[in-house]
């Protein structure tokens, strides 16, 4: 089936300025305390936690969530522009950037009213963090091949198997896991599949750090070995997660987080070449915000779409794809663009410690979120070419 293609030309109207202005504010005074700093990635759990509770303070943890679980019921625009800030001065949300983009939503449509009660509120007071378990060492982004079973028990389901690449799932309280409870069929390779909110401190499951060229500690191995799960932890319907999937990776694959992880680089390097650059160095900028300007564009497109109640599966994997391309380009385009930077009259050393750490990190960006070759899949038969 051909999906209808668009990206509509939203604007942020007058009080996401407002709130821009106040997040903004915020910001500054958390920097200005020595909370965190823009120009160095990551800082400890326990900083992203205290972090998580001063922005829950402010109301911005499950904003656009129901107001009967402790959510404001704001726009995904107001959303938006909290993510793009956040993003932007590479503040450090982890602790719950997961459970209010996706992790949350998913809860609020497919959890029990019992479930809905005790997590989300938990979320927006920024108490606990989520992962997700769904890519395996032998499919990768290829989601319906997936191996790990969710087998019946009394009174619920035992796992086993494993899941790869969990970001942040050795500090994270919960996992929602894509699990197989049934064989695929010859008819439909996605069937039996199904969901689940699973307590990363269940006895059988275990974390083992997966290095990463930056020297951060955010990739893991999830090994499940008999891990219990309770009947009431099964999030919408049996064998039948892959409806539920589609939609929870719009919200993953389209917000600002997936062409700014790099962005501290285009800033580092306008320093870099100061106030009078040369052409060459001006017109490289000029095309790299040009560029940048053009995925915000379609980024807050599908905000507004998601905003509306629609579900756009092939526009956010468009943004993905073009986003981590861009973001992963950066660092490269842009030591080409400082070669010729006076080092004595500018802020080289900064640039070239920025840069270092990014070239690190660049690797994995068209990989996290559904690598570009799925992508482009999911857009070819968005678009009906296969």
């Amino acid at each position: 089936m051909t999906a209808a293609l668009r990206f509509d030309p939203i604007r942020l109207p007058e009080h996401c300025q407002k709130l821009r202005a106040d997040v903004r504010a915020f910001l500054a005074e958390e920097i200005a305390a020595g909370h965190f700093t823009p120009e160095r990635e990551g800082g400890s759990a326990e900083l992203a936690r205290d972090f998580a509770k001063r922005v829950a303070a402010r109301g911005w943890i499950g904003m656009t969530w129901p107001k009967q679980y402790g959510g404001q019921e704001r726009s995904f625009l107001e959303r938006y522009v909290v993510t793009e800030e956040m993003r932007v001065a590479n503040a450090p949300v982890r602790h719950f950037f997961v459970a209010d983009r996706q992790s949350g939503p998913t809860i609020i449509r497919y959890g029990s009213e019992k479930i809905k009660a005790d997590i989300l509120p938990r979320i927006i007071r920024g108490e606990i963090s989520f992962c997700i378990g769904m890519s395996e060492p032998d499919s990768g982004s290829d989601l319906f091949a997936a191996k790990t079973r969710a087998t019946r028990t009394d009174g619920g389901w035992s796992v086993n198997g494993t899941k790869i690449w969990t970001s942040n799932a050795n500090v994270s309280d919960y996992m929602i896991g894509l699990f197989r409870t049934s064989p695929s069929t010859k008819e439909n390779r996605r069937h039996g599949l199904t969901s689940f909110l699973v307590d990363m401190k269940t006895p059988g499951i275990a974390c083992n750090p997966i290095g990463q060229m930056s020297g951060q500690r955010e990739f893991n191995e999830v090994v499940f070995d008999n891990a219990f799960i309770p009947d009431d932890h099964v999030l919408g319907e049996i064998d039948g997660a892959w409806k539920q999937a589609t939609s929870e990776l719009a919200y993953e694959r389209s917000g600002p987080e997936r062409f700014l992880e790099t962005y501290a680089v285009l800033t580092e390097l306008v320093r870099a070449v100061g106030p009078n650059p040369d052409i060459r160095a001006a017109e490289g900028i000029g095309r790299l915000v040009a560029q940048l300007h053009t995925l915000r564009r379609m980024s807050v497109s599908v905000a507004g779409m998601l905003a509306a109640g629609r579900e756009p599966v092939v526009e956010a994997a468009i943004v993905k794809d073009m986003g981590t391309l861009w973001e992963q380009q950066l660092p490269h385009r842009a030591r080409e663009l400082a070669a010729f930077a006076d080092p004595e009259s500018s802020n080289h050393a900064a640039f070239d410690e920025c840069l270092t750490f990014n070239l690190k990190i660049a690797p994995k960006l068209t990989i996290q979120g559904g690598t570009t070759e799925v992508l482009r899949g999911i857009i070819a038969r968005g678009l009906g070419l296969r």
